[in-house]
């Protein structure tokens, strides 16, 4: 059975995540900080890294000062952990699966930066009941994501976020293959520069919220992380 390593800051938020996985056929091991380990340590036995929803990230990673008005949630010691296995998921060409903050730290390790603050883009709760947002996405032809999941084009998708980005502020490593059509944002990356390194701005994991067809994203995540393990073990 492959091993997932996740990332997480606190133990309740990883459970959507690891039921998912483990019902794909992986196992899973979270990380949650502080972890003072050496990277080669956290990374032995895994074959992919999923980096999950959770805080905002530290804008002084990406060279900007923290706006006091954008009501930031951050945890540094959280960003640094994701940092190290990320830059260690990468030199390796491990698969990486990034879902909403994921996404927004794969940019910021590339060199890009983030909007701190989104109006509108975050669900909520409305008089007792959670109320999801919702918004249309364009997936482009030709990506990996369209290929996993078997069709481009457009796509309602679940909002819950206050920050992400625009080509602006992409990374100039990184490809855009999905936005919003709406506003412009951003909703899917990928790397060029590696075997399989996916990104989406919406929580796939929320499974109820997003087409079913998404649901071959992790399916082919754990089957592409399991083939990065047996070759790196046969070696």
């Amino acid at each position: 059975m492959v091993q997932i390593l996740m990332t997480s800051a606190n133990r309740k938020n990883p459970r959507q995540y690891v039921e998912i996985l483990e019902s794909a056929g992986a196992g899973v091991k979270v990380l949650i900080p502080p972890e003072d380990r050496p990277v080669e340590q956290l990374m032995e036995g895994v074959g992919g890294v999923l980096l999950p929803g959770g805080p905002d990230i530290d804008p002084n990673l990406y060279g900007v000062f923290p706006d006091p008005a954008a009501g930031l949630d951050v945890r540094r010691d959280l960003d640094d952990l994701d940092l190290r296995i990320l830059k260690s998921a990468l030199d390796l060409d491990m698969p990486v699966l990034a879902i909403c903050r994921g996404m927004q730290l794969l940019n910021v390790a590339c060199g890009g930066q983030l909007i701190q603050d989104l109006v509108g883009h975050q669900s909520g709760i409305e008089n007792g009941p959670q109320v999801v947002n919702s918004h249309n996405i364009f997936l482009a032809p030709g990506s990996k994501a369209a290929a996993v999941i078997g069709t481009a084009g457009f796509f309602k998708v679940n909002s819950f976020h206050h920050q992400g980005l625009k080509e602006s502020i992409r990374s100039p490593n990184l490809m855009t293959t999905g936005y919003s059509i709406e506003d412009g944002l951003i909703e899917a990356l990928e790397s060029p520069k590696h075997s399989w390194v996916i990104g989406f701005q919406c929580h796939l994991e929320r499974q109820d919220e997003v087409p079913r067809s998404f649901s071959n994203l992790f399916a082919a995540f754990v089957e592409r992380s399991d083939d990065f393990l047996a070759n790196n073990n046969s070696r």
